[in-house]
């Protein structure tokens, strides 16, 4: 009797264990290495995942399945593949995971970058876009932007007349954050209004525990327990922060002077008091934008201007074709203006094969799948993680001629462009989920290297050869530079 049981206990594991697989095989998940129990696939990721990810994939597939602890990850690794996802199967995989740091410090991923997709995010997309992100507000900054790279470039006047090292990656911080505090909150702010770790010490601390492991983003339910502290961290950012804000919009809250340049403060403000938007809008929805904007227009731009910069350094050949352009269109005689711009050919070249190399966000931000779909034949189950590889399809040497090397000549003649509608370059993301401030994070990026190239020689310091130059990377939010960018300005400008 005891072995009959035996046989048919037997019987159904395997009836059982045969419909799993069976399910398995009919879903035909993508290819990927083998996992360990629990951990899945985390104790293949270093200090830079996007570079662990694009040798993985180089060996499984640019679809590739992946399990970070108990949370499914599809890695897209290649241009077609990324259009599958992001154009083709975009409505599918245009929401957003809800993860710990977002959910604390961006209050409750009501921000524009972590909300999750419906109706809440495409008006709040549409509002940003309209109000915030248009052509004509983006140029109503314009002499303020010049105005303090001008600035900048007097800094580096008195350094060259000294012949003295400059710290570059903090000079462009210091600059671009000031940017877009006045465009976003309408001033500068000095370290201790903010708090008493200074403005840009709460920043930084903020971005460390937001990108740190989380063991509440790959164990769900391990969160609300806290076992790392990292929760009880966030929540006292958040709080500052949150003070920071509410003081800034009780300010923007008093009459301005008549003709005074709107930021987006009082923009914001006045879309909430005029209670004309389509959907429920308060403060707490104001200050999640703010945030957000600040967040992304400050140290984006100065991360793509410090590795394009590096790449020049490293490349002399490079940067005087540059200077060379700069010195026929705009002269010798004068700095330039952002309506040159457009004209410098080489140049936009030059950015375009920086963020090839560089993209500051290699990894983009993670999409979510709402619901199961089928890519390129292979399954990709509801609430999966996808995660697009821009750093390896920009190195990816099936699409790339000498994909490693900085060659700016390779932009020339063809219409590859980086704004998301050529998958081949993707480092402001495309579809749905592609970055709406691209168009002011280029116009930073490319008026900063063109005037710091334009008014200055630079060279290496301490007779440092073009080959020490240390590249390391630094993975985070954003992917910068491990080491400060130490140069020597000399002035070039007849002025």
């Amino acid at each position: 009797m005891a072995w009959t049981w035996i046989t048919l206990v037997a019987v159904v594991l395997a009836c059982l264990l045969w419909t799993w697989l069976k399910k398995r095989t009919q879903r035909n998940l993508p290819p990927g290495p083998k996992s360990l129990p629990i951990i899945g696939h985390l104790h293949m990721l270093g200090k830079n995942p996007h570079q662990d990810l694009q040798k993985l994939a180089e060996k499984h597939g640019p679809i590739m399945s992946m399990r970070f602890g108990f949370v499914p990850n599809i890695i897209v690794s290649s241009p077609d593949a990324a259009k599958q996802f992001l154009k083709t199967h975009d409505l599918i995989f245009a929401s957003r995971p809800s993860l710990e740091a977002a959910k604390h410090i961006s209050y409750e991923q009501r921000n524009l970058s972590f909300s999750t997709y419906g109706p809440y995010w495409r008006n709040m997309r549409k509002l940003c876009t309209l109000k915030l992100l248009s052509n004509l507000k983006i140029n109503s900054f314009r002499a303020m932007r010049e105005k303090e790279v001008g600035a900048l470039v007097i800094i580096l006047e008195h350094a060259a007349q000294e012949h003295a090292a400059v710290d570059i990656s903090t000079k462009i911080t210091s600059m671009t954050s000031d940017i877009s505090c006045q465009m976003v909150f309408g001033k500068k702010f000095e370290d201790m209004e903010f708090d008493e770790r200074g403005f840009k010490g709460v920043i930084h601390e903020g971005m460390i525990i937001a990108v740190a492991f989380n063991l509440g983003d790959y164990f769900p339910y391990i969160g609300a327990l806290d076992l790392q502290g990292l929760t009880r961290k966030m929540k006292a950012i958040a709080k500052v922060w949150d003070q920071f804000l509410e003081k800034i919009v009780d300010e923007h809250d008093q009459p301005k002077e008549y003709g005074q340049t709107k930021d987006f403060v009082d923009t914001m403000l006045g879309i909430l008091k005029s209670g004309n938007s389509e959907f429920e809008f308060d403060r707490t929805h104001v200050k999640a934008i703010l945030m957000d904007m600040f967040a992304a227009s400050a140290d984006t731009s100065s991360t793509t201007i410090e590795w394009t910069l590096s790449e020049l350094l490293r490349h002399p050949r490079v940067m005087k074709k540059v200077q060379q352009e700069l010195e026929e269109v705009v002269g010798l005689d004068k700095m330039v203006k952002e309506s040159d711009l457009e004209s410098l050919e080489y140049l936009n070249m030059v950015v375009k094969e920086a963020m090839r190399l560089h993209p500051v966000a290699p990894l983009l931000l993670p999409h979510l799948s709402v619901e199961d779909c089928m890519v390129e034949g292979f399954f990709i189950p509801k609430n999966s993680r996808v995660v697009v590889n821009v750093y390896a399809i920009g190195r990816d040497p099936k699409v790339w001629t000498d994909a490693e090397k900085f060659l700016p000549e390779r932009f020339l003649g063809n219409n590859i462009d980086l704004r998301g509608r050529d998958f081949e370059l993707l480092p402001f993301g495309s579809g749905r989920r592609g970055c709406p401030g691209m168009q002011l994070g280029l116009t930073m990026v490319r008026l900063v290297v063109a005037q710091l190239l334009h008014c200055f020689n630079w060279d290496l310091p301490n007779g440092m050869q073009l080959s020490e130059l240390d590249m390391t990377e630094e993975f985070g939010i954003l992917v910068g530079r491990a080491t400060h960018l130490i140069a020597i300005p000399t002035c070039r400008l007849k002025t």
